[in-house]
């Protein structure tokens, strides 16, 4: 990674970049994009002098800005540079060479409560890029969606995911026909199964914008179709296999087994005994006759009865001539298992593997984060060589620094909030004393935002992707025990046009984002408008307009030689009219509330 240029603001003493801290560097493509030099170095060390210029006055700042310096006091302001969209580029879902366009902003820093309002609006980050795509523009219209944890229900996939690796943990158990790593592809990072070259690798940050880089491995779609077929042709098998063994030549009741039978409170009968006709010469009449599935249902729920009145129900079955039923009632619990119980299921003391999972701090890096750092890069170095067929120099450790571990994001620990604090976190899954998966993420003020995953190939038999998922929706739900607002699982962008993405909607209770009006609209009322177009406004209300919409542009707060000022009192001072284009696009981008708190760059 390239260091950034030493300052040499109005002649001041030159600035060693300091090693350790975050937000200082400037990547030489950005600093070309600012019109040269000068804008980069006007930026570099901010956050050093920032309580200095805090320090000189209001006199030096707008009276218009005086609500904003109240909210930055407790910190730096969120600082970023606009880079509106002028160019279509390559789609890294549906491979449209000039299908893809987004608008993105470079954030040098940017406090949690800002991000969280950027991302409720549509934008997301990939590293400290952050960008929206143009929705009515773009080939692959990109929907944020968000779950709602509070009211999750694991479905019988994901119950089943998380039995696999309960069974792993406990017996060391490999599920047969799991996926081998050719066919993991589809559990890759990238929106399609051969994205490849399109991974936001390169210093250019032109392919940042390409994809989804939320939760977009979460799934491995091939591999769970491939691994149900097995399990169902196994669970056939093995069905055959007992019927068989419970179909003797001949069908026999002992006088024990009717005591057994009655100790347990099940009806108990005389059964016939037949002979097992030749093939060919009969039906079978040892076998019970076939019946539906409905009637069965129905004797199944009269035995539930007659056992919680045994007197009354057998007096009645026996006077409607119902036969006792052959199939007895399944025990079930009056409360099914939470998410929790089944991830936190006991395992015995002598289980066969250990799990762990950790939560460290990545920006600005935690003592944690700098001691794993390496075995950390080694994983993702691996996942991309193995999954994403890289050769073995790429990625580097700066590119892998660069795209998962900087952070435009300030670190918070209010006394209100989350005992981790707010911001950028790498959640390591350690399987007996080693990183086999990394999960990044955001904690922000409502919700738990997903960034990416990346794992150890040889574990992709396990399901990582489904079961990190799984994990972080229940560490949502821990983090909303003390800190009530935080109640939301954002799970990135949902593409209803890219069969490979839309299984984000298969965690329920969702949401999906308007991108008109930004309101949150239930995802089962947004389906039938996506079958019909790939751009939806889902808010039903004609009438409806966006609250947080731009208003009062000048209020819009300004960065511009060494100064902090309203956008009213810099247009003055400019007399380009595209500039003024530039920024009220950004500040209906953003919205007012935000338009008014984080600090635009001009040069």
């Amino acid at each position: 990674m390239e260091s950034c240029p030493r300052s040499r603001w109005r002649g001041r003493r030159q600035l060693q970049e300091a090693p350790g801290r975050p937000g200082l560097r400037t990547p030489e493509w950005l600093r070309a994009s600012l019109g040269g030099s000068r804008a980069a170095r006007c930026i570099v060390g901010w956050r050093w002098r920032w309580r200095r210029l805090l320090r000189r006055g209001a006199e030096r700042l707008s009276v218009c800005g005086a609500e904003a310096m109240a909210f930055w006091a407790g910190g730096s302001p969120s600082i970023v540079d606009y880079f509106p969209s002028e160019d279509f580029y390559r789609c890294g879902y549906c491979k449209n060479e000039l299908g893809s366009r987004s608008n993105g902003m470079w954030a040098h820093s940017m406090t949690v409560q800002d991000y969280q309002d950027l991302i409720d609006r549509g934008w997301r980050r990939s590293g400290k890029y952050v960008y929206k795509p143009v929705m009515n523009q773009t080939c692959c219209p990109q929907y944020t969606i968000r779950c709602r944890p509070l009211q999750f229900q694991p479905s019988k996939s994901h119950k089943k995911v998380l039995k696999k690796m309960l069974k792993f943990l406990a017996k060391g158990e490999v599920p047969k026909g799991s996926c081998e790593e050719p066919s993991a592809v589809a559990h890759t990072c990238s929106p399609s199964t051969s994205r490849g070259q399109d991974e936001p690798m390169d210093s250019t940050m032109d392919d940042a914008v390409v994809g989804d880089f939320a939760l977009i491995n979460k799934l491995d779609i091939q591999c769970d179709l491939k691994t149900l077929s097995d399990d169902v042709k196994e669970s056939l098998e093995s069905e055959g296999k007992n019927s068989k063994k419970e179909e003797p030549h001949e069908l026999l009741q002992a006088q024990d087994s009717v005591g057994e039978k009655l100790g347990s409170g099940e009806p108990s009968h005389s059964v016939k005994v037949h002979t097992v006709p030749k093939p060919g010469k009969g039906a079978d009449l040892s076998k019970p006759p076939c019946r539906k599935a409905k009637e069965i249902r129905k004797e199944r729920k009269r035995l539930k009865r007659m056992q919680q009145n045994p007197a009354g129900e057998l007096e009645g079955f026996q006077a409607q001539g119902h036969p006792p039923s052959l199939f007895p009632p399944k025990a079930k619990s009056n409360q099914p298992k939470s998410l929790e119980d089944l991830i936190f299921e006991s395992l015995p003391e002598n289980a066969s593997h250990k799990l762990e999972v950790r939560v460290v701090r990545s920006s600005p890096p935690s003592s944690q984060f700098k001691a794993t750092l390496l075995e950390s890069y080694q994983v993702y170095k691996r996942y991309q060589m193995v999954i994403h067929k890289n050769s073995p120099d790429t990625p580097t450790e700066s590119q892998f620094t660069r795209f998962l571990c900087s952070s435009p994001l300030e670190a918070e620990t209010p006394p209100n909030g989350p005992d981790c604090g707010y911001g950028s976190f790498h959640q390591q899954y350690w399987l007996d004393g080693k990183i086999i998966a990394v999960g990044v993420i955001d904690i922000l003020p409502n919700c738990v935002s997903s960034v990416y995953l990346y794992y150890d190939p040889d574990y992709s038999f396990l399901s990582l992707g489904v079961y990190s998922a799984l994990r972080e929706i229940a560490f949502t739900r821990q983090l909303h025990e003390k800190t009530s607002q935080l109640s939301y699982y954002y799970m990135g962008f949902y593409i209803h046009s890219c069969p490979k993405m839309k299984y984000k909607g298969q965690y329920r209770p969702s949401d999906l984002l308007c991108p008109e009006t930004y309101v949150w609209v239930p995802i089962e009322q947004c389906l039938p408008s996506l079958e019909n177009s790939k751009y939806c406004r889902f808010n039903q209300d004609p009438e409806a307009v966006d609250e947080d919409r731009s208003t009062e542009p000048d209020r819009l707060q300004v960065f511009h030689k060494r100064a902090i000022m309203p956008y009213g009192v810099y247009k003055k001072q400019q007399k380009d009219p595209s500039e003024e284009a530039a920024v009220l696009q950004y500040a209906s981008l953003v919205g007012q509330k935000c338009s008014e708190r984080m600090l635009l760059f001009r040069n």
